[in-house]
């Protein structure tokens, strides 16, 4: 009987110690929960001889970051965007060179598990922007899916 009391207390702290790392688990689950709304990532599109590529920094509903597009026979363009998150949607302004001439056009992205796919659809020019004339009615068919890669 001697033997049973001091196996119990020693029982009886390591289950406490094991309950209060469960707690300190939590609280370091929540930070990285926390640590993700403000987060750098990285995307490549790639098919065949068309590239783009995606860099972005998330910061709570925000986003800013560059975007450079290298499609086969057409002109390069780079530039930056900036706009906000909605949800799993990424709806920005792309400000961009091209062929020595600045513009601006909207661009949506819809996530799809890690990937963004952009979404198209009809444009119009608002204030020498090309905007869409209806976010609601987009096309996100796979036409160009950025997968996430290392950032660099």
């Amino acid at each position: 009987m001697r033997n049973i009391i001091p196996i119990l207390a020693i029982f009886t702290s390591t289950m406490v110690a094991c309950q209060g790392n469960s707690t300190k688990s939590t609280a370091t689950d929540a930070k990285v929960a926390e640590t993700d709304t403000n987060s750098n990532q990285c995307f490549k599109y790639i098919n065949k001889k068309d590239t783009a590529s995606l860099s972005l920094v998330i910061k709570d509903d925000k986003v800013n970051g560059t975007l450079s597009y290298n499609l086969f026979e057409k002109d390069k363009n780079n530039g930056t965007i900036t706009g906000i998150v909605k949800g799993d949607t990424i709806i920005a302004d792309y400000t961009f060179q091209s062929e020595g001439t600045t513009s601006t056009r909207e661009v949506v992205w819809l996530k799809k598990n890690d990937d963004l796919v952009e979404g198209f659809g009809d444009t119009e020019e608002v204030k020498g922007k090309m905007k869409f004339k209806n976010t609601s009615n987009l096309r996100f068919d796979q036409s160009m899916v950025f997968k996430p890669i290392v950032c660099k």
